[in-house]
Order: C-alpha cells, then sequence, then structure tokens
C-alpha cells in the first residue's frame, strides 16, 4: 500500500503549543479512507486533542486491529509509536505493551466489526482489568473493506444499503463498557468535533479505562435512509447528556457549549471535567443510573451522547498488580534478580 506524503515544511505562522509542535506536526500521511468517512473527522479531533494537550508526540503508544478504522492510526500522530495487530487483538497486545511500559499514553483504536464481533471477549477484559488507555471505537454499523455487510453494533430493524434489513439484536459497546467496570465512558459523534475533542482530551488525561464509542458513518455503505448510523440519522436523534470543558492541571482549554447548570469532576491528577448539564437530572457519577439512562432513551430510538460515566478517583491495572513505579522494561539485573534473601522472603509470604 502506498501513502501520499505531506510536505515536511510548515508555515513559519503556524500557531505552536506549549512542546513547540505546530498542529501539523501531529498529523500523518493523507488518508486513503473514502471522502467524507466519518473516522477520518475522529483522527483530525485526535490530533487537535493532542495538540490542545501539549503531547510529545513520541510518548504516545497506538494500536489498532484490523478494518477501516484501524487504518486510521496512519493519519494521525505520525512521530508516535505504532502496531497495527491482528483482528480483534489489539486489547491484548495494547496490554503487554502497557504493563511493560507504563511511562506511555496508550490509545487504542478499533472498530464495531473488530471491537463487536471477533475482539468482543479481548475488549471485556481490557475494560475488566482497568488497562490505562483511551479505547476509540469508531462505530459505523457495517464491515467496511467486505462491502457493506452488517455488523454486531448495527440495530435492529436497520436497513442496508441493497435493501436488506438487519433482524439481530445490536451489542451495545458502552452498555458494555459501563457494566464490566470502565472508569471512563463516553459517546460521540464524528460529525461533532465540538464534542468529541474535549472528551478525547478527558479520555487520555483519565488514569484508567477509558472508553470513547464514536458513531461515525460509512459514506460508501451505511449513510442512506433507513440507517440507523447514517449522518442525518444521528443529527436527528443525538440527546446530548452534556457538554464539557477539559482543563488540564494547571492550564485551562475552554470552549463554547450551551448555557446550563455547571458541575466540576476533579480527576485523580488534578484535571478538571467541567461539565455543562443539558439534563439537569443526569448524573454522571452514577453507573447505574446512566446504565439505565442509556436503556430508556435507546428505546425511544435516541442516541445519547456526552460524558455518560466518570470515576474521579479511579485505578488502573497498575494499582491493582501492585507494580513498581519504575516501567518494568527499564528494570535492571539488580532488580530482577534479587539475592537469596529476598527471594526467601518472597517465599515465605506465601507460605
Amino acid at each position: 500500500m502506498t501513502y501520499l506524503a505531506k510536505p515536511k515544511l510548515h508555515h513559519p505562522t503556524l500557531a505552536k503549543n506549549k512542546r513547540g509542535f505546530t498542529r501539523r506536526d501531529y498529523e500523518g500521511p493523507v488518508s486513503t479512507l473514502c471522502a467524507g468517512c466519518g473516522h477520518d473527522s475522529i483522527s483530525a479531533a485526535i490530533i487537535q486533542a493532542a495538540f490542545n494537550l501539549d503531547i510529545e508526540p513520541h510518548r504516545v503508544a497506538k494500536l489498532s486491529g484490523i478494518g477501516c478504522s484501524s487504518k486510521t492510526p496512519t493519519y494521525f500522530l505520525g512521530q508516535s509509536h505504532g502496531f497495527n495487530t491482528v483482528h480483534g487483538r489489539m486489547p491484548s497486545v495494547l496490554t503487554g505493551a502497557n504493563l511493560a511500559n507504563r511511562d506511555l499514553i496508550y490509545m487504542g483504536v478499533s472498530g464495531d466489526g473488530d471491537s463487536a464481533s471477533i475482539g468482543l471477549g479481548q475488549f471485556a477484559h481490557a475494560m475488566r482489568r482497568g488497562v490505562n488507555m483511551v479505547y476509540i471505537v469508531m462505530n459505523n454499523g457495517v464491515y467496511g473493506l467486505t462491502k457493506g455487510q452488517f455488523s454486531a453494533t448495527a440495530d435492529k430493524g436497520s436497513k442496508a444499503k441493497k435493501g436488506a434489513i438487519n433482524n439481530d439484536s445490536p451489542v451495545d459497546m458502552v452498555g458494555l463498557a459501563l457494566q464490566l467496570g470502565a472508569t471512563f465512558v463516553a459517546r460521540s459523534f464524528s460529525g461533532d468535533k465540538a464534542q468529541l475533542v474535549p472528551l478525547i482530551e478527558a479520555a487520555i488525561a483519565h488514569q484508567g479505562a477509558a472508553f470513547i464509542d464514536v458513531v461515525s458513518p460509512c459514506v460508501a455503505f451505511n449513510n442512506h435512509p433507513g440507517s440507523t448510523k447514517s449522518y442525518d440519522y444521528v443529527r436527528e436523534h443525538n440527546e446530548a447528556v452534556n457538554r464539557i470543558d477539559f482543563m488540564p492541571h494547571r492550564e485551562e482549554i475552554t470552549t463554547e457549549y450551551e448555557p446550563g447548570t455547571v458541575q466540576e469532576v476533579v480527576q485523580h491528577d488534578g484535571s478538571v471535567l467541567r461539565l455543562r448539564k443539558l439534563h439537569t437530572d443526569y448524573d454522571p457519577n452514577n453507573r447505574i443510573a446512566a446504565m439505565n439512562f442509556l436503556q430508556e432513551h435507546q428505546a425511544r430510538g435516541e442516541v445519547v451522547t456526552g460524558l455518560l460515566y466518570v470515576d474521579p478517583d479511579p485505578e488502573d491495572l497498575h494499582i491493582y498488580a501492585n507494580t513498581v513505579p519504575v516501567p518494568l522494561n527499564a528494570l535492571g539485573e539488580r532488580e530482577l534478580c534479587p539475592r537469596a534473601a529476598a527471594l526467601e522472603k518472597i517465599n515465605a509470604s506465601l507460605r
């Protein structure tokens, strides 16, 4: 596969962040996805979030599986680490990398075919183990690379481009993430950059399993009347529970949102989520209430978006496993091969 490289020269007046990077420095080659694909909009949101957060690209590890969505890491953060796994196996590979080097920012990019079918078990274990990662599912309801068959997230009764009706109940990735213990759960729409960028920023700063399901219309196979993953359907049925401003520790990022009541959620690292609540009775800190709210609005045919649940004091896999603060790949022979006295102490604690 060939990629069209972008010019390396930047205009001298391009804005730079505190690390000295321009937005262009967070891009990759020119996308080969279909023109108008929602996945490219998600890539643009990731680029903007990384620029806003002053992230050094080499501190990011991006992993993916197989599918249109899993091609997208090529098109953003070209100076970061990247690994394309086999179909559905991204979460386990990312878990191993995270255990080896906890100092990187881990971003797992997948699709509804990659995560909701062959990779469903992998997704479940990454969520329940609290792997510190941003898990983004680009959800279009179809297998775009194999000509538009329904995926496991396609809504029952939705219509394919050629007229076939889906008779299977959908797998709800957001509902699963809530049930399995993810400590940051959100849904957004690729066509709503104002909502999506702050959600990605907050997910990156979150210390735990952060999951974002992004409805991302497939312009080739699933953007027509009868599809519940089309641009028109989501715009008409979008029910936003909140809009957020994300403020990193010691630095504020502001965005314009609808007026309403404000609730601040302080994160473990001191950063703040400022929720501008559109539903005054919605509580993003109540997991059970979030699950009930989601089910009630799904029954009405509404696509609920926004920050659905966040644990303000999350824990991740390294805390559960009681690993040392130093990345495991940085440990030397002295630490990995303790003397006989240390080994005897360990053995005694297990008797």
